[in-house]
């Protein structure tokens, strides 16, 4: 008998988090929920699992190690979850290093962003992405995860 997992050919997903990810808990509950940063992925390892996917977690607060992280990237995963922070708006470095990685990827954000600050509204990686999932909490992990899921599963070998 077969499990997803074995089924997929590809299924390694790296879940990067960004800047200030590492402080979910203490930052406004409103926006970004109550869990912690290990809380949250204790989910998203769950979820993935569920969806016979692999999952690999990284997070860093500074913006040249998501850069490199991405850079490695080919060799490691087969798709990305990736929730960059405050850099989403801004980093062209982190948008040219998704490029370059050159996977699926799906860009989640905790809050709702375009119901926030009008910088907020701003994604310099949403056109290399699949999808973008936002404020749907950690929920929005496991949407972001099915759509890899299924992305994956359509460009496996037959």
């Amino acid at each position: 008998m077969h499990t997803l997992a074995a089924v997929l050919a590809h299924n390694r997903i790296a879940v990067l988090h960004g800047v200030n990810l590492d402080q979910l808990g203490r930052r406004d509950p409103e926006q970004y929920g109550t869990l912690t940063l290990d809380q949250l992925e204790l989910r998203i390892r769950d979820d993935a699992h569920a969806l016979g996917l692999e999952p690999q977690f990284f997070q860093t607060n500074a913006e040249s190690e998501f850069v490199e992280r991405l850079h490695r990237l080919r060799d490691l995963a087969d798709g990305i979850v990736l929730n960059p922070g405050a850099w989403t708006h801004y980093a062209w470095s982190i948008r040219d290093a998704l490029e370059i990685a050159a996977l699926p990827a799906v860009e989640v954000h905790l809050s709702d962003v375009q119901a926030r600050e009008p910088f907020r509204r701003v994604s310099v990686i949403s056109d290399l992405c699949l999808l973008t999932v936002s404020g749907q909490g950690a929920d929005g992990y496991r949407v972001a995860l099915e759509r890899l899921r299924d992305e994956l599963a359509g460009a496996a070998p037959a």
